[in-house]
């Protein structure tokens, strides 16, 4: 957007840039109302009189969230040198989010005074005709990104065409106007869909955000997500105005990892299952008691080296006390139970009845035998060469002891197991060797004259994940240090491979030359669109410089990755915005920008990955904030209690997502 275009407009247009809301542009109109405010200061600064209007807030929320706001008939008392002092005036504001034609974001203004038409009907009328200027460059703005801009009356019916939504679903103007948008939902979404949407406009709702498949027009259906806002005349309610974004890829990312999560969790309760009901089907019939162990260690264990089990089931015949509940047990080196896992082979033992031998009890000394068991039988659940559970059975009183046709039975049943537990012990395994391969790449951080660097690393609490984040630091030959925070697209094994060959061929490149961090990261989106043509990645690339003695400044680039956090000895918080740029991978031929801010002294620069600020249920602007009110707060703590402040207020119990910190203090 180039911004000459407004200068012969006959409506006041000011554009700010960045979240301090800097002027960097005013027309002829604006200045003639508002007088000449020095470019370059911010609002607050350019703009006391104003102080109690409202007006900055306006700016903070459209840049924070995006959603267009217009304010109406709005009364300002402008005192200011040069003014004429007319006293109170009526204007109407139109704020929306903007990005130059250079890529710099900011929020653009456009005010019109409405003084000589302050009556109700008027200020609709003049309402309705600034919306649609609004409108219009709001669609302007947002047709790179967002496919379709919607306009709908106060009942939620469609009023105005929209040239996206018909190249998109093909539904022409006649078909799509009133409530024929819903005929372009897919059937099975229709329903919800109308119901959600009868619901925001009757109870009014200052946001509605809705997913949902759409039809195309060359065939097939794809997800898009509808955020709609109500344009209000003070309390009223007088239309809806909304986007539909294409989030097809997003979701289809979302519902894999969803899917290996939940498969993961299966197979791994399958087995349980299984030998649960194993031990239902040999008591009574075989014997009077049956006790199932797993062994969480079977992959990591050596022979000789103390024995933890995990008792999954535990059942006696009627008659016969239970057993005390009991969730783990501790085995010593050389009894009968760690023999068998040891040998991979049953142990059969007889004995008078009430009388078994000392080694049989676990560690504990919790009983988990009858009282008068006459014989016992260790079985090993081998799969793959490892001992994956222990299945103990023993008789009691009367009944006649186990004997070898007894042991061939049982092990013929346990066979049945063999597949579950071990898609189990592979999943346990790969999943072993992902984290080993990411936990190898997480280095501890260098040492650096005149600066402190403290990383963390929380890997998810879902069994499925593991991801693909990354972080490193180093110092360059010059005496910089450079910092790089990734993730990849991805939990599994491949992610974390993919990972590792990312972050070492990013650190290469970066010592390979001296160059602009813009520059290096275009150099590896073209490593990675040649090499690993599926692969999606962020990243944030930082080098810290001393230009002289006195002063630290730092060079940066984000690659679709959450921003930077910097935050100043006096607590002030802000996220680096300067070099925002598309994701690895995902755009032809991206140009990466770079960005350079002043490091104050005693300032603490915070690099992490979306696993920090990112919960399912919330929308990431509140992760973000949450993320700036702690930094803010615990900032004059040491290096290490910040981080492990910062991650005790970010994250909850269940966090699905691995998370990784860095953080430089100078």
């Amino acid at each position: 957007m180039r911004l000459e275009m407004f200068d012969p407009a006959p409506i006041g247009v000011v554009f700010t840039q960045g979240p301090e809301h800097r002027l960097a542009y005013t027309n002829a109109v604006y200045r003639e109302t508002f007088g000449d405010r020095p470019l370059g200061r911010t609002i607050r600064e350019a703009f006391p009189d104003l102080a109690q209007s409202g007006y900055f807030d306006i700016f903070d929320r459209v840049l924070t969230t995006g959603a267009a706001e217009v304010v109406t008939a709005v009364p300002l008392d402008l005192i200011y040198p040069g003014s004429t002092g007319e006293g109170r005036r009526y204007f109407t504001f139109s704020i929306s989010r903007a990005t130059m034609s250079d890529g710099r974001p900011g929020v653009l203004g456009v005010i019109v005074e409405v003084t000589a038409q302050v009556t109700a009907a008027e200020r609709i009328r003049v309402l309705a005709e600034e919306r649609r200027r609004a409108l219009q460059r709001y669609r302007s703005l947002v047709n790179a990104g967002t496919q379709m801009v919607w306009v709908a009356d106060a009942k939620g019916r469609i009023t105005e065409p929209s040239p996206g939504w018909e190249r998109v679903t093909g539904q022409t103007w006649e078909e799509f106007r009133g409530e024929g948008w819903r005929n372009a939902v897919h059937p099975d979404d229709r329903s919800a869909s109308v119901e959600e949407w009868r619901r925001a406009t009757t109870e009014q709702v200052p946001r509605w955000i809705h997913t949902y498949r759409l039809r195309l027009a060359a065939g097939g259906y794809r997800h898009f997500v509808v955020d709609a806002a109500p344009v209000r005349d003070g309390d009223t309610v007088i239309e809806w105005v909304g986007t539909c974004t294409d989030i097809e890829r997003e979701w289809q990312e979302s519902r894999r990892t969803e899917l290996l999560a939940r498969a993961a969790t299966a197979t791994s309760g399958i087995a349980r299952l299984m030998l649960a009901a194993l031990a239902d089907v040999i008591v009574p019939d075989i014997a009077d008691n049956c006790t199932i162990h797993l062994l969480p260690q079977a992959l990591h264990r050596l022979p000789g080296t103390p024995l933890t089990t995990e008792r999954v089931a535990a059942v006696t015949r009627p008659g016969l006390p239970d057993l005390p509940p009991h969730h783990e047990e501790h085995l010593r080196p050389g009894s009968p139970l760690a023999r068998a896992a040891d040998r991979r082979s049953p142990l059969h033992f007889v004995f008078p009845p009430g009388e078994p031998p000392a080694d049989l009890a676990p560690l504990d000394g919790e009983p988990w035998m009858a009282e008068d068991v006459n014989s016992v039988v260790l079985l090993p659940v081998v799969v793959d060469g490892t001992t994956a559970a222990l299945v103990a059975v023993s008789t009691s009183g009367a009944r006649p002891p186990l004997g070898q046709a007894e042991i061939g039975l049982l092990q013929t049943l346990l066979e049945r197991a063999h597949t579950p537990l071990s898609n189990a012990l592979e999943y346990q395994r790969t999943r072993q060797v992902a984290l080993a391969l990411q936990n190898s790449l997480l280095t501890d951080p260098p040492d650096a004259p005149g600066l402190d660097i403290a990383v963390r690393y929380r890997p998810s609490t879902a069994a499925a994940e593991v991801g693909g984040d990354w972080y490193d630091a180093f110092v360059l030959r010059d005496g910089a240090t450079v910092l790089t925070i990734g993730d990849v697209s991805g939990h599994d094994l491949p992610a974390a491979v993919t990972m590792s060959q990312l972050r070492n061929m990013l650190r290469g490149l970066t010592l390979d030359r001296q160059e602009p961090t813009g520059t290096i990261l275009r150099r590896l989106d073209i490593a990675v669109q040649t090499l690993y043509t599926e692969c999606t990645a962020t990243c944030v690339l930082a080098r810290v410089e001393r230009p002289d003695p006195g002063g630290v400044r730092l060079h940066y680039s984000v690659a679709g990755h959450p921003p930077p956090l910097l935050v100043e000895a006096d607590g002030s918080a802000r996220f680096l915005t300067g070099a925002r740029s598309p994701m690895l991978g995902l755009v032809p031929a991206p140009e990466y920008s770079s960005a350079m801010d002043p490091l104050p002294p005693g300032s603490t620069l915070l690099l992490y990955t979306d696993g920090l600020v990112e919960r399912r249920d919330e929308d990431l602007t509140v992760g973000l904030e949450r993320l700036r009110h702690h930094a803010s707060e615990a900032v004059s703590r040491p290096l290490q209690d910040f981080c492990d402040t910062l991650l005790t207020g970010q994250l909850t119990v269940d966090n699905d997502d691995d998370v990784a910190m860095l953080v430089l203090r100078r």
